[in-house]
């Protein structure tokens, strides 16, 4: 089915790589103008040139963005105003892992990742809905992770911050159902996915690659790790009007994890 978000207008943080950089690419495949933001100015500028040339000029645009700062979520609004006519999808993408278990984890690494995990995705609903309500039916997409759900005893920073996406994505969904606007909020639950981030977990392990993704394979009943596709296929249904009737849901793409 081609075209399911066509005519819709929409800003992904963390938009550099990964994760970011697959939802933005999916969303203007199937017919969305995309605004490409990340605090790395140049990779996010990468990621739209890569879309402007597939799709077309105009298609996708992009930002240096640093997602904790108020006034620059500010200027993001106003750039999805200017350029792409308004805002009908937001996908809160950005986000870090957290070191250390409760013992080893700093005040200042605990700090820094609710800041870019928890502090990005208020501000970003927060200052969206105004143009959002605006241009309905609209989707805010909050990107947790499967350990926002399942704890680890050595994550407590990265637990506690992707529950609170969680949390707060529901909040958002009622608050937007209650005030009778047809903007919808649900979050979504990746587990282990090969992106940079799981280069950096490699990195840190002192082991090959294959056998760091062996071992955390081996944690999913599936038996392997996602692909950044997976994750951007989930985050289309939720941007299309297909999954209309959803909200304040969690959509779990974990190989099964969950269900252990």
């Amino acid at each position: 089915m081609a075209g399911r978000v066509a005519g819709k207008l929409a800003l992904v943080t963390g938009a550099a790589q990964g994760l970011g950089a697959a939802h933005c690419m999916t969303l203007a495949r199937e017919g969305a103008r995309v605004l490409c933001t990340d605090i790395n100015g140049e990779g996010a500028a990468a990621t739209a040139a890569a879309i402007n040339d597939a799709h077309g000029a105009d298609t996708a645009f992009s930002m240096q963005h640093d997602v904790t700062s108020p006034e620059q979520w500010d200027e993001a609004i106003e750039m999805a105003a200017d350029k792409l006519g308004g805002l009908s999808v937001l996908v809160n993408n950005a986000g870090v892992g957290v070191r250390g278990n409760i013992e080893t984890c700093t005040l200042e690494e605990w700090r820094k990742g609710f800041a870019i995990n928890v502090d990005s995705v208020f501000l970003g609903c927060q200052k969206a809905l105004p143009l959002m309500k605006d241009n309905q039916p609209g989707s805010i997409i909050n990107i947790s992770s499967i350990a926002g759900l399942i704890a680890s005893d050595t994550m407590p920073g990265y637990n506690a911050s992707k529950a609170a996406v969680w949390m707060l994505s529901k909040s958002v969904a009622l608050y937007c159902g209650k005030m009778g606007w047809n903007i919808r909020c649900n979050s979504v639950h990746p587990t282990f996915v090969d992106t940079p981030i799981l280069d950096g977990i490699t990195r840190n392990s002192g082991h090959p690659k294959d056998v760091v993704m062996g071992k955390l394979a081996r944690q999913i009943p599936l038996k392997r790790v996602g692909v950044p596709q997976e994750i951007a296929d989930g985050v289309l249904f939720l941007a299309s009007d297909e999954s209309s009737f959803m909200t304040g849901a969690e959509l779990k793409l974990d190989g099964g994890i969950s269900a252990m």
